[in-house]
């Protein structure tokens, strides 16, 4: 085990959580330099201190934190110099690189001094070397993410996290200020999520629906924060504006030396990298993973080249919020002719439009067994339905239209003609047109599984409020329906009685009749009535005296 050294400012018992960024592994390995004596300042994942350590001739860790300076040392042993102290605290020779990836705010402990972000950096300087490659992260105040948390400021930051610095007037707020406060020309990227890292002044040209603005979108929805309106709508409003360096959630500064690509993107168990060219992106993409939920991840079929053009699903959403029907199923047909051959499992967020025809984009996700192209049309369909209709956005179809009906209308715009919904069998039979749809739905929710999207998590306050203004409509209805039958049924109620009444006097009626009847029935007269009645029946009388004389002989001889 190393030699753990303590300085001012350690903190005992505490620790700092910390998750682990492949995207900045990816960055920071292309951006640093070899053989050289480093400093990693604060809390970082075990994966990125390796990354550091396997390219530096000398690494040393400061944490403020004796308990993770302890984990550290346990685990790296002598390949790494731990100390456990706050950044005020620690005195060295300067570093040739400095790595500080999670920022200033976690470097200070209890006994520090109350140091501002600006002193804190001046600190950081001091132990670099002139000629240093110093890597700064900087968390953006004014984030989209930040701006749309629905917590109150006193449960955004735990205690667990301790960063008594988010009141700091001189604290930068954007990348101009960044680049002004910093005392070395730097290369900044703008950090959504820690996930998807994309160069200023490429985010800055970006606009909604290209690439850097669907991967912001994917990385700051899988964030598990709740939010008050949906993510998607702030990043294209940010992309229009040209903002979308504005609103990530942080910044990274790279001094002293340049990284090679232009964008950083963690998708699935990889990293994806791209570099702008004049007419779209040259990506490149490596790794692979084993199936999850049916889907396998494949590197080969990410096209090296993706044109720089808008998506698919931005343009399906403007045509139906603009109601073009006419528009939007032209588009449909054409998308249903050029999936026939989609190698991967399509997603219209990833579908570029390319002149006259389209291109795929960077999705590598492909269904472990062969698949109908259809089933691959339902799944995009699937989840532009979610998209559209989960997030309230206006559109042409009726209200009731949803789920597998209207999945099935596109698909017919596109080509796929399902059969006719025919009459269930009983209440719990679904209709015949679910079967074709079914395998879409599961590959959507295949997908949106392993984008790790915020289906599973809590809808945001606007979707909230929709769904309450929906539910008190319904509920109206439904008691104006309620109202309806209680009045028919007392209607109903009432002629029954009266029914019931009158039976109950004609029953009266017929005991009395029945009672009279058997008591005439009963009676001599009646019994003299009917030997008198069918006396008169008798045509022949001397013929029936015989037969009654002869009778009464043999009775009586």
């Amino acid at each position: 085990m190393s030699d753990l050294q303590v300085v001012l400012g350690e903190m005992q018992p505490w620790t700092d959580s910390t998750d682990h960024r492949p995207a900045l592994a990816a960055l920071l390995a292309d951006a640093l330099p070899s053989d050289r004596r480093a400093l990693i300042v604060g809390p970082h994942s075990r994966p990125l201190i390796s990354a550091v350590l396997d390219r530096a001739a000398d690494t040393t860790v400061l944490v403020r934190s004796v308990a993770d300076a302890e984990g550290l040392a346990a685990e790296f042993g002598e390949r790494l110099q731990i100390v456990a102290g706050a950044l005020d605290g620690l005195q060295a020779e300067p570093f040739q690189v400095v790595v500080a990836a999670d920022g200033l705010d976690r470097v200070l402990g209890y006994d520090s001094a109350d140091l501002s972000w600006t002193e804190r950096l001046q600190a950081l300087a001091t132990l670099a070397a002139p000629d240093a490659v110093v890597v700064l992260a900087l968390e953006n105040e004014f984030s989209l993410l930040n701006l749309l948390d629905s917590r109150p400021a006193d449960q955004r930051h735990g205690d667990d996290e301790w960063r008594p610095l988010h009141d700091d007037p001189t604290r930068p707020v954007s990348v101009d200020q960044l680049a002004s406060a910093l005392p070395w020309t730097a290369q900044l990227y703008a950090d959504f999520g820690s996930r998807t890292f994309v160069a200023a002044d490429v985010a800055a040209a970006a606009r909604p629906g290209e690439l850097p603005t669907r991967l912001a979108v994917d990385a700051l929805e899988a964030a598990d924060v709740p939010v008050l309106s949906p993510i998607a709508d702030g990043v294209d409003s940010a992309a229009r504006a040209g903002l979308l360096a504005a609103i990530p959630t942080g910044w990274i500064a790279i001094c002293g030396m340049h990284a090679e690509h232009d964008l950083y993107a963690r998708t699935g168990p990889s990293v994806l990298t791209a570099d702008k060219t004049p007419t779209g992106w040259q990506t490149s993409i490596a790794g692979g993973g084993s199936p999850v939920d049916g889907l396998r991840f494949d590197p080969a079929v990410v096209p090296s080249t993706v044109p720089d053009g808008t998506s698919v699903e931005s343009v399906l959403i403007r045509l139906a919020a603009a109601e073009d029907v006419p528009a939007f199923r032209k588009l449909a047909a054409c998308l249903g002719e050029w999936a026939a051959d989609s190698p991967v499992v399509l997603r219209w967020d990833d579908v570029v439009v390319d002149g006259e025809t389209f291109a795929h984009g960077v999705s590598p996700w492909v269904t472990e067994e062969p698949t109908d192209s259809a089933d691959l049309l339902a799944a995009a369909w699937y989840r532009f339905h979610e998209r559209l209709i989960g997030q309230r956005r206006r559109h042409p179809w009726p209200p009731w239209m949803v789920g597998d009906d209207l999945v099935s209308t596109w698909m017919s715009m596109s080509g796929v003609e399902l059969p006719e919904p025919v009459q269930a069998t009983s209440p719990d039979t679904p209709p015949a047109s679910a079967g074709h749809v079914a395998r879409g739905k599961e590959l959507a929710a295949a997908l949106a599984g392993v984008l790790e999207t915020r289906a599973h998590a809590a809808a945001d306050v606007r979707t909230a409020l929709a769904d309450a203004e929906r539910a008190r409509q319904e509920l109206f209805e439904l008691r104006g329906h309620v109202f309806g039958l209680e009045r028919t049924l007392g209607f109903r109620n009432k002629a029954m009685k009266t029914r019931e009444n009158r039976i109950r006097e004609l029953r009266t009626q017929l005991q009395k009749v029945t009672a009279d009847n058997n008591r005439i029935r009963g009676s001599r007269t009646y019994a003299l009535s009917r030997v008198v009645f069918h006396a008169a029946q008798i045509r022949k009388p001397r013929v029936v005296a015989r037969k009654v004389a002869r009778r009464v002989r043999k009775r009586w001889p």
